[in-house]
């Protein structure tokens, strides 16, 4: 499940809110060892979720570097490669 949690900082466009929630889903989801919590933990379930964007979301905002932003498309072909190297090559 951690591996879909992506680091979002210093990235030209920024994270998007969905990414962050999602990243905050993955979190939570590994946390509890749920998938989708049953009816009696649904509520705890999204707070944290909800709790978790939130604080993301500050700490994107308040970090500070001087690298120069990454740019997704390099990150993605990167990453595609790596996959390929490691999993033999994968057809698009």
């Amino acid at each position: 499940m951690c591996r879909n949690i992506k680091t979002l900082y210093n990235f030209d466009p920024p994270a998007t809110d969905e990414e962050i929630q999602a990243a905050a889903l993955q979190f939570v989801r590994k946390l509890s060892g749920f998938n989708a919590p049953s009816k009696a933990n649904e509520e705890a379930f999204q707070l944290a979720i909800r709790e978790v964007t939130e604080s993301a979301r500050k700490l994107l905002g308040s970090l500070v570097t001087n690298a120069e932003p990454r740019n997704r498309e390099v990150e993605i072909e990167r990453a595609r490669l790596r996959n390929a190297k490691r999993f033999g090559n994968v057809s698009e």
